[in-house]
C-alpha cells in the first residue's frame, strides 16, 4: 500500500502541473520535465532506478500535459 502512495501521488502532481501553459506544445514539455522530475526522486526514494523512473515520469508527464485543454489551467501566454 505504501509503494502506491509513492507512485499514486507524483501522477496526481504531474496531471495538475502539466496543464501549465498555453500551446499544446508547450504543456507537453512542461509536463514532460515536471515528470520526469518527479519521476526521478519517487524512485530513488522508492529504492527504484531513477532513470527509469525518470523516463517513465516524463513520458506520462508529456502525454498528459499534451492532452490537456488550456481551458483546464492557463498561467498565462
Amino acid at each position: 500500500m505504501k509503494y502506491l502512495s509513492y507512485v499514486i501521488l507524483p501522477l496526481i502532481m504531474v496531471m495538475l502541473l502539466s496543464s501549465c501553459g498555453y500551446s499544446q506544445s508547450h504543456r507537453a514539455v512542461t509536463g514532460g520535465a515536471i515528470g520526469a522530475g518527479v519521476g526521478a526522486v519517487g524512485s530513488a526514494v522508492t529504492g527504484g532506478n531513477p532513470v527509469a523512473g525518470a523516463v517513465v515520469g516524463g513520458v506520462v508527464g508529456a502525454g498528459v500535459g499534451a492532452l490537456t485543454s488550456p481551458r483546464t489551467l492557463n498561467l498565462g501566454h
